[in-house]
């Protein structure tokens, strides 16, 4: 049974004040306190390195830092002295700076595939921007997504493809279709379907799993066959696969790409990136018809562009991708071999590249299961571990990734109880977690 000692008084009322002045008590729905088992949601103090303090006092490790973003850590020492500098200096302007003009050449050196950018503050500006100039480009009205992909965007294109499209004119989703992973013959179905009506395919270039082989370049080839933009959303692969991104890594260049996350170590800072002939579009040296690419006040935000610069500068200087390809290894395998030892290895399942883990509750019949989620969840809370995923950060040492396989061990223990009765109620402390994505608040999305 979960244990009775291992409560937080002080977050929960911390959750209560958060939901009377923020619909949903929190800024992203990912960070929500209906994503943690009932009653244990910690709201955070402060950080630093891989760990982070509750408001209750709790310490824990921290994976998935930052949703993705903080993978150098906590106030790194590098970062955080690059944004005081220009705090000094002033953040923004009536004119541009000389440091958009350095963070933007910063950024092709280190994405030389690309050959202009531009800065704003979110992926979804990014990547609507993209699905935007692709349509101006192209003259096609209609956006082709990845339908395996869980997100690209706040605005009305995507968000009205979900189940929360409340608030969405039907005729902005309608504009666009999807096309599955991996299957080139799928997708050239679609571009087929919709023949000279689509403006663009948008994907991640990789995910959980490695591109089949030649899927990639295969996709490059229909983009061009049809007279379409290819779209890398390198929201999470920038960095993370390589400093160049998955482009980089596999060699295969979009038309246009969008990368965040990682890019500013927790300071916000997004980037659209392309080919010259297509972002030039979006500026004044052309003879065109203009297109509203991105206009942003904070756009260029000095001390977030500089800790951009900095982030790229230890990627480069410290190998810090290859840092968390280790460190990821070292977690997944410690993770399987307890998972195996206890039992579950077939119910709780780690996935992903090394420096992008997730795991996967699994129940008795294989199927994914909310319920055994909160269950791992409360178990890893309780052992000091705050893991949504298990995506790893630069911060964290090998005596932390062994701690945590620990705490795995012991959850896994826990779990192969609730599999034995067949029945994980007795553990949840509560209702279970639940999906983001689903139509009515108040859906517990079980199963």
């Amino acid at each position: 049974m979960a244990t009775e000692e291992f409560r937080l008084p002080r977050s929960r009322v911390m959750n209560e004040r958060l939901h009377a002045v923020i619909p949903g008590g929190a800024h992203t729905y990912a960070k929500g306190d209906d994503q943690y088992p009932e009653g244990l949601a910690p709201v955070i103090s402060r950080g630093r390195g891989a760990h982070v303090w509750d408001v209750d006092g709790n310490r824990y490790l921290e994976y998935g830092s930052g949703l993705r973003s903080v993978s150098l850590g906590h106030v790194h020492p590098r970062v955080t002295e690059a944004v005081r500098r220009e705090l000094d200096r002033g953040a923004g302007f009536v004119r541009p700076s000389a440091l958009e003009a350095e963070a933007a050449e910063r950024f092709l050196e280190t994405v030389p595939t690309a050959e202009m950018v531009k800065f704003a503050k979110n992926g979804s500006d990014a990547t609507t921007a993209a699905v935007r100039l692709a349509r101006a480009v192209t003259g096609r009205p209609r956006a082709a997504v990845c339908g395996d992909h869980p997100f690209f965007s706040a605005d009305d294109w995507f968000i009205g493809t979900t189940p929360m499209d409340a608030g969405v004119p039907p005729t902005a989703a309608e504009l666009t279709v999807a096309f599955p992973y991996g299957d080139l013959a799928a997708t050239e179905e679609v571009l087929t379907r919709y023949a000279g009506e689509v403006a663009c395919l948008v994907l991640e270039p990789a995910t959980h799993t490695e591109p089949p082989p030649g899927y990639l370049r295969g996709l490059r080839e229909l983009a061009d066959r049809h007279g379409c933009v290819l779209v890398f959303d390198e929201m999470i692969t920038g960095f993370r696969w390589s400093e160049a991104g998955a482009q980089g890594l596999y060699g295969v260049v979009p038309d246009l790409s969008t990368f965040g996350k990682a890019l500013g170590n927790g300071f916000a800072v997004a980037a659209l990136a392309g080919r010259r002939e297509l972002m030039e579009r979006g500026g004044l040296r052309h003879s065109g018809d203009r297109v509203f690419l991105l206009s942003t006040t904070h756009g260029a935000e000095t001390h977030a562009l500089a800790a951009a610069m900095a982030v790229q500068a230890t990627y480069a200087e410290e190998g810090v991708t290859a840092r968390l390809h280790a460190l990821g290894e070292r977690l997944a395998a410690g993770v399987r071999d307890a998972a195996a030892a206890m039992g579950v290895g077939d119910h709780v399942v780690v996935r992903g590249r090394a420096s992008n883990l997730v795991f996967a509750t699994l129940d008795r019949d294989g199927q994914p299961s909310q319920e055994y989620r909160t269950l791992f969840l409360r178990q890893l809370l309780e052992g000091g571990v705050l893991a949504p995923s298990f995506v790893v950060s630069s911060a964290l040492t090998d005596a932390d990734v062994d701690r945590t396989v620990d705490v795995v061990a012991g959850a896994c223990a826990v779990y192969r109880k609730a599999l034995e009765a067949a029945d994980p109620t007795p553990w949840l402390g509560g209702r279970p977690v639940r999906p983001v994505f689903r139509r009515r608040a108040g859906d517990g999305g079980a199963g």
